[in-house]
């Protein structure tokens, strides 16, 4: 589960139970059959309880997305690369939406240029059991963005850096509820 504050808009201040919602799931999903009901019942609430209070945490930009959260090396992928592209402007959200739609691609955004050392703008995460899979794809994005890509590169992973979200701490919890007593 990700969990993350919207960085243009002021904090949503979250009362007692969305925190604990929160702690309850940071850490990710119960491999059960109904995950959600297993962490209501862990809460002492019922289901519909808390998936309203997870959807008001999405609508609040508080909560981002649930998403699974897979290691890809330990699924065989091993050739992980972030395809970079360097996309005219005028195109750029139009073909992005087209990369972003497709089933290899598992990230898809867009960054600001920073001239001349990168100038990139649209981002795609691509996963491949081996780099010869994963340039197939690559040169998929490619021909799908066509005349419109000015240049790209490929950055491949070596390692697995970040696989979670925003954590609440339970000492900051405490702290919060001692500083609204």
């Amino acid at each position: 589960m990700s969990t993350c504050a919207s960085p243009s808009e002021p904090p949503t201040p979250l009362d007692a139970l969305d925190r604990r919602i929160v702690l309850a799931t940071q850490g990710g999903l119960p491999l059960v059959v109904d995950p959600y009901r297993a962490v209501a019942e862990r809460l002492g609430i019922d289901t519909d309880t808390l998936l309203a209070r997870l959807r008001a945490l999405e609508a609040a930009g508080v909560l981002r997305r649930v998403a699974l959260v897979p290691n890809h090396y330990a699924l065989g992928y091993i050739a992980n690369a972030m395809t970079v592209w360097d996309v005219a402007d005028e195109v750029v959200h139009r073909l992005g939406r087209r990369v972003a739609a497709l089933g290899f691609v598992s990230h898809c955004y867009l960054r600001r240029r920073h001239p001349p050392d990168w100038p990139y703008n649209l981002f795609a995460m691509v996963h491949g059991r081996s780099r010869e899979e994963t340039e197939a794809k690559r040169a998929h994005i490619a021909a799908l963005l066509g005349p419109h890509c000015r240049g790209h590169d490929v950055l491949y992973s070596s390692r697995i850096l970040k696989k979670t979200g925003l954590r609440l701490s339970a000492a900051a919890t405490a702290e919060s509820k001692a500083c609204s007593a």
